[in-house]
Formats: C-alpha cells, structure tokens, sequence
C-alpha cells in the first residue's frame, strides 16, 4: 500500500482537520491542491440553453470550465452495503458517493423569498445535508458538482443567470460531510476570474478537493489516493479531450492514484438520455484510463451504463440546487460503489447501488434538502433509473443494487 504525502498545500490540511471534526471521515484523509489559480480563460461560445433556469419551472441555470472521512461505519438504511471496511492487512475497501449538481446561494435577481439565501439565514449550515448525511457520513469520499461561486465579487459574466452565495456557505459542505468537487462546469465564471480564484480559495480552507480543466483534484484516505479531472464539454466541446486524456495520465503516471474519475459537463437540458457525443466521451474516459466516469449538466437524471466492466453515470440530475426555487422534476439518486484493494491494487468487482432520492423534502417546491425517497416514491424514482438505464442493459434491483445478469 502506497504511504500518504503530505498534501501540497498543508495549511489547508491542517484547517481541514480541524473543521471536519464533526464530518465523521477518516481523520488521516488528506487533500491535494494540484495547482494555484492561474490566469482563468473566458468561457468559449456554449451551445447550453439556460432556459432552465427559472422560479416556479424556474429550471435552474447551468454552466462551465484537492478531505476527510470516517471509515467503518455501516449503512444505516441497509444493513447489505458495509463500506469503509479494512478487511484485512492487505485488502481496503473504498466507498464513494457521488451527487449532482450542488449550488449554495441564488442567482443574479432572484427574489429573496423562498431562496436558498432565505433558508440559510433561518436554517442554519447543517440543515441542506441533514436528510442524507447518513449516507455521506458512511462513505469514504464524497463528490457532488459544485455549480456557482462562492465570492463577494460584483463583476459578472454577460449571461442570463449569475450564480453565487457567500464565501461562508463552503462549510455547508463540510458540515454535510463533503469531500470533493467536480467544478469543471458552466458556472465556475459567472463572477469572472475573481468569483473562481474566491471559491478555490474557499475550497482550500475548509480542505475540500477540487478539480476543473487542467487542475487535478486528489483525495487521499486509508492509503489510498483517488484522483479526478472535472470539464465543461457544454461549453467547450472536444476541446475537453485534452484535458480528460492528459489529466488522467498525470493522475496515473505523476501523482500515482490508485482510482480515477471522471467528471464530465455534458448533454443537453432536460434530456433523459444522453446524446451520442456524451457516449462517445463516456466511452473514451474509460478507454484512457478512468474507474468511474460521472456526469452533470442535464439537471435531471440519466442513465447508467456499464463500459469495459466500469461505470458511466450520464447524468446524476440536481441535488442541493438553489438556483431553482420549484423545479418541475425533483427526481435525483445518490450513486455509490464501493472498490476493492488487495495490496494496493484495484479488484474488478462491481459493487454498485443507487440511492433514488428528492432534491427536496416537500413536494410543493424545493427546500434545498435533498431527501432519500420513500414507499411508492422510491419505488417511482428506482423505476425511473432503470428506464433510462434499460438502453444500456442495466438494472437495479428493488433494493437499488446493480444486477449482474
């Protein structure tokens, strides 16, 4: 098993100890600041329609382009899914759980009411990942897709919807047990190069992985270094090839990580099955070199597929999504596998399952509190998955597990 570095930016660490002391993650988990922020690029033409984004099928706004947990707990919803488990001297098992997109705070104009502005200032940083955090908390890293900044900056981008919240809310996410970003999306500049620069440095303080373009994000627990490149393909289209190809040597053959993901902006708006570029990329992720391949930017929920033994999540919908008041379809999942290690390294095994959920914990409009679905409604929302996964020959079966025909 590969001995733990120290992390390239050791401040950040330090702090990351202190504040996920309640994150209930394994406290020798480490964070990677890959790179500093250099000169960020504008955003090249998108060919992203933000309609998406509006109160009441308010449908949400879209857009562009290194932790710690507590191993060895069990699922407290099942007691088939064990995760975190050293099972032996030379044998470590890894759980991930992954989410979509994620926005702490509103966009440019959005009324007050109702917001997640609102629902903070009532609520509280605990209250978003309340409903789940039982799943975050039994896991080994966490990674949701991070859409907006976190900046006091008033320069903006010329678009329709400028998304950000306070530097402050980044401890939503560690409150919540939060280890990774994708931030690789159509939003990162909304604020320009000062909202994205504010936000990483945001990302670094509290010891949150991140990854965006040619940033590598790493997140090291239990020996293990997982590793992840994050891109905006809905605005920049196969220019993305570049950075997944080079970025998933780098994490290979540089930086030595044992598990790579993927993560990929792609598709088009409430679509619930992925265009053919989106597979032709899924399948490349794989063909270079990736353990996982995930997918945002749909904001509704897509299929899964299975590629050369490995997993493509075409789309895991919305999560904690502010900047959508009452979208129309509040159908997400939270997408866990759980990989094996026998002397450092990887098994071949599939342990997958999904966890249908709402992106709100009343119907009537979203409350910014992603909650694990019940009775007929996960029954409903696992239905869902597996429609859209049929073209693929996957299924899930009625606890949510991967199906090995």
């Amino acid at each position: 098993m590969k001995k733990n570095k120290k992390p390239a930016c050791f401040t950040a660490l330090l702090l990351a100890a202190c504040l996920c002391g309640g994150c209930g993650k394994d406290a020798s988990a480490m964070v990677e600041t890959r790179d500093p922020l250099l000169a960020e690029e504008s955003s090249a033409g998108s060919r992203v329609s933000e309609s998406d984004s509006k109160d009441s099928e308010e449908a949400a706004p879209v857009e562009e382009n290194g932790g710690m947990k507590n191993a060895g707990t069990e699922d407290m919803t099942s007691g088939e899914e064990k995760t975190a488990d050293t099972k032996s001297d030379n044998t470590v098992t890894i759980t991930i759980s992954a989410a979509g997109d994620v926005t702490l705070g509103n966009y440019l104009g959005q009324d007050y009411a109702r917001s997640f502005v609102q629902t903070y200032e009532e609520q509280g940083k605990a209250y978003f990942f309340q409903n789940v955090l039982e799943y975050f908390l039994d896991d080994d890293m966490t990674i949701v897709n991070f859409e907006g900044v976190l900046t006091e900056s008033e320069e903006v981008q010329v678009k329709d919807y400028n998304m950000k919240g306070e530097p402050e809310y980044v401890y939503i996410l560690t409150e919540g047990s939060v280890e990774a970003v994708s931030f690789g999306n159509n939003h990162r500049l909304d604020y320009l190069a000062q909202g994205s620069k504010d936000t990483v440095d945001m990302f670094e303080e509290a010891g949150i992985a991140y990854a965006y373009d040619t940033v590598t994000g790493i997140y090291e627990t239990k020996g293990i270094r997982i590793g992840f490149v994050s891109v905006n393909e809905a605005s920049q289209g196969a220019a993305v090839e570049k950075y997944l190809k080079e970025g998933i040597a780098k994490l290979r053959e540089e930086e030595e990580a044992d598990l790579v993901i993927a993560c990929c902006h792609w598709g088009i708006e409430r679509e619930y099955y992925p265009e053919d570029y989106q597979k032709e990329l899924g399948h490349k992720c794989i063909d270079w070199g990736a353990d996982l391949v995930l997918g945002a930017h749909p904001h509704v929920l897509q299929g899964i597929e299975v590629y050369e033994g490995r997993f493509i999540v075409y789309s895991l919908g919305n999560f904690c999504f502010g900047a959508n008041r009452n979208p129309s379809d509040k159908d997400t999942m939270i997408f866990r596998q759980t990989f094996t290690f026998v002397d450092g390294i990887k098994q071949e095994d599939q342990n997958v399952r999904v966890i249908p959920c709402s992106l709100s914990s009343v119907r009537e409009r979203n409350d910014f509190c992603p909650t694990p679905a019940q009775d007929e409604e996960y029954t409903r929302i696992l239905e869902r998955i597996n429609q859209f996964s049929e073209p693929f020959g996957v299924i899930f079966d009625e606890k949510g597990w991967y199906r090995k025909d």
